[in-house]
């Protein structure tokens, strides 16, 4: 058993060394939560024909010598079978037009670890907030020069956050933030992409302060913005924001379904699934970049839906699109 154990790592370390030579997409994947395991599901569901998946789980250590690979098509299977699978995945030759030969590392775990790892394969890092790439941006590994990078931020741009709220309330432009000292790059993009709104942000140095603060707020604004940070991050600072929207009779918009389902008014989101989508295109790009050209390409979500919470719309008055409309005016923006 301790061989078997060996040749597995072994073979992992051939397989992350030898992405290069072979098309086809190598996934880092650090935990099993739900949107990074329908992330990479959607990946595996939507290969082309002949083009390849390979799953590297990373253990406690993030270490090639303590990974588990794994093919996409059975999680459920057991350690040595799922070993197995994926050694036999990269066997498959890739004809042209698959899939280029690109790590993509899912979450900020895999992040960090596929940016300490050497070599010079393309690299998408998805499935990190705006927050997460601002902690990263000093990282020297994400900078090499002989390596393209590519980061898919799982929140869509301020743009189309404007552009949802705009076409709910079509006559309104007094936007209420609240945000911490660390949401100033997220506050940066928001001012940029308000011309013509009249945004107010108050910062709510800690948790005691929120309440204060959203009474200062909430009598100069039209609707309320939760940004996707540490208020937007925390449940009971985004019951807060929803508690004090919904007794001033002021709607609440924000980046995520969860702020919907929990009395928010409506998101613009991207799912997994379709962040996955994204990245695979990303992933082209970045292979296909020149060798001169060597840098970090970044792109926000591209929203695909916008969920609306029907009973809040209903008690605050409104008569909104169907959702499937608003998602068309959102994405025709772009």
């Amino acid at each position: 058993m301790p061989c078997a154990v060996a040749g597995i790592a072994l073979l992992c370390t051939a397989l992350l060394c030898g992405a290069a030579q072979a098309a086809g997409l190598t996934v880092l994947l650090a935990d099993d939560t739900a949107a990074h395991a329908e992330f990479v599901r959607e990946l595996r569901d939507t290969q082309e024909k002949d083009s390849r998946v390979d799953v590297v789980r990373l253990g406690t250590t993030n270490t090639a010598a303590s990974t588990t690979v794994a093919s996409a098509a059975d999680s459920a299977s057991a350690d040595e079978d799922r070993a197995m699978a994926g050694v036999r995945t990269r066997g498959l030759r890739s004809d042209a037009g698959a899939d280029p030969a690109v790590t993509v590392a899912v979450g900020m775990d895999a992040a960090r670890s596929a940016i300490d790892r050497p070599g010079r394969d393309p690299l998408v890092l998805a499935m990190l907030t705006r927050l997460d790439y601002e902690s990263l941006k000093s990282d020297p590994g994400l900078r090499r020069g002989e390596r393209h990078v590519g980061v898919l931020l799982r929140d869509p741009a301020m743009a189309d956050q404007l552009a949802l709220i705009d076409a709910v309330l079509p006559q309104k432009r007094r936007l209420g933030v609240v945000a911490t000292a660390e949401s100033e790059p997220l506050v940066r993009e928001l001012r940029r992409a308000a011309q013509g709104w009249d945004v107010r942000v108050e910062y709510a140095p800690d948790a005691q302060s929120l309440a204060a603060v959203l009474r200062l707020l909430v009598p100069r604004s039209d609707a309320l913005l939760v940004l996707p940070d540490l208020i937007g991050d925390s449940q009971a600072a985004t019951l807060s924001v929803l508690r004090a929207g919904a007794g001033a009779g002021l709607p609440v918009f924000g980046a995520s379904e969860g702020l919907v389902r929990s009395g928010g008014l409506a998101a613009a989101i991207s799912t997994p699934a379709q962040l996955a989508q994204q990245a695979r295109a990303l992933a082209r790009k970045v292979a296909a970049a020149n060798a001169g050209s060597a840098g970090v390409l970044v792109e926000p979500a591209t929203p695909a839906s916008v969920r609306v919470n029907g009973t809040v719309a209903r008690g605050l008055g409104l008569h909104l699109p169907e959702e499937r409309e608003l998602t068309a005016r959102v994405t025709a923006t772009r």
